[in-house]
């Protein structure tokens, strides 16, 4: 099984994390404004879906790649727990929302909340959580953004799951 978190944290690092190269910004940008087909031809993107063995499913890194550009600053932690506090930095209600949502509306909630945070978050961990759009994530998610300990079972990478296989959905 591959680690899609150091996949992801790697392929952001090498590809556009580096926002001080014209290259980097370039391809942000194309990522952000681009449609599926466009942001599919990004040899970069290609190589993304090779190494997350998402080549049967390119669609799938369409939305991940898009919130990726938007990501300035690999710090901070995960989205979520950066997102809540005391008063939290978005809404309860926009945090539900965010919950709520599923493909490109979950990418575009997303892209906003990145921005309320100054673009910074843990974003192997962020791109991972995307891949893997389920009730267990969502679940974490509202742990962190609570701060509260997560459980167990609901911990990253864990086994146990909270819905059945049918009704879990992916970006």
């Amino acid at each position: 099984m591959t680690d899609r978190r150091a996949i992801i944290r790697a392929w952001w690092s090498r590809n556009i994390g580096a926002r001080d190269s014209s290259a980097a910004r370039a391809l942000a940008a194309r990522l952000s404004r681009g449609d599926g087909v466009e942001i599919l031809a990004e040899r970069t993107v290609f190589d993304l879906a090779q190494s997350l063995d998402l080549t049967r499913s390119p669609m799938q890194l369409v939305p991940l790649v898009q919130v990726l550009a938007t990501v300035r600053e690999n710090r901070g932690g995960a989205l979520p727990r950066r997102l809540g506090g005391e008063p939290p930095v978005l809404s309860g209600l926009r945090f539900q929302r965010l919950l709520r949502s599923e493909g490109s509306e979950l990418a575009s909630q997303i892209r906003r909340a990145l921005r309320m945070v100054d673009r910074a978050c843990d974003v192997g961990a962020l791109g991972a959580d995307l891949l893997d759009w389920t009730d267990e994530t969502r679940a974490r998610w509202a742990f962190d953004y609570f701060d509260a300990p997560v459980p167990d079972r609901l911990a990253a990478g864990g086994d146990a799951s909270v819905t059945e296989p049918d009704e879990e959905t992916s970006i």
